[in-house]
């Protein structure tokens, strides 16, 4: 009798092990989901960089001085990976979006630029790269949803402290930053 007890304690504790395995193995699941789209939010803006340094080659030869104060601005980007947060893309979002603004700004000034064929060709690239940063974000985003949701259910909300799998942040949209400055 006692042999079945304690073998029915035995059973017990594996099973529940092998719950909390099954929870803990899906919340790691999550997680690199949202670290997956992030890294891809990060491919997607080392694009954009990308071909704003193709832009800033055109930019040199019109305006020296814009050229090196663009090339300033770029310097302060930061690779994005799936560790990086939403305040990270955020501040690589500002640098791009304030130098696709001044590069914008001197094509103005010098209408042979504008029409360069190589400058539209560039700037329908960022057209392109924002469109799959938006998408990114988007993905991103949802997947955060579901991390969040998961672990505030429970009886993931005790689990997930207890592996340091934590809520993560949404990238915020700011309406001024998701409009591409026309190239008109």
């Amino acid at each position: 009798m006692i042999l079945l007890v304690l073998l029915a304690v035995v059973l017990f504790l594996i099973i529940i092990v092998m719950w909390i395995v099954g929870l803990y193995n899906k919340l790691v699941l999550l997680d690199e989901n949202v670290n997956n789209a992030m890294s891809q939010i990060g491919v997607q803006l080392t694009s954009r960089f990308d071909a704003l340094t193709g832009l800033l080659d055109l930019v040199k030869g019109y305006n020296e001085h814009e050229y090196k104060t663009l090339t300033d601005i770029i310097k302060m980007r930061s690779n994005i990976t799936g560790k990086s947060s939403a305040k990270d893309v955020d501040a690589q979002e500002n640098i791009i979006t304030e130098t696709v603004g001044k590069i914008v700004a001197v094509a103005e000034n010098y209408p042979d630029l504008k029409s360069n064929t190589n400058y539209q060709s560039l700037m329908n690239s960022l057209n392109d790269y924002e469109d799959k940063v938006r998408k990114s974000r988007l993905v991103y985003n949802d997947t955060v949803t579901k991390l969040n949701r998961t672990i505030r259910m429970f009886p993931m909300n005790m689990i997930a402290p207890m592996f340091s799998i934590v809520q993560r942040d949404y990238l915020e949209t700011d309406e001024k930053k998701s409009e591409m400055p026309s190239m008109k």
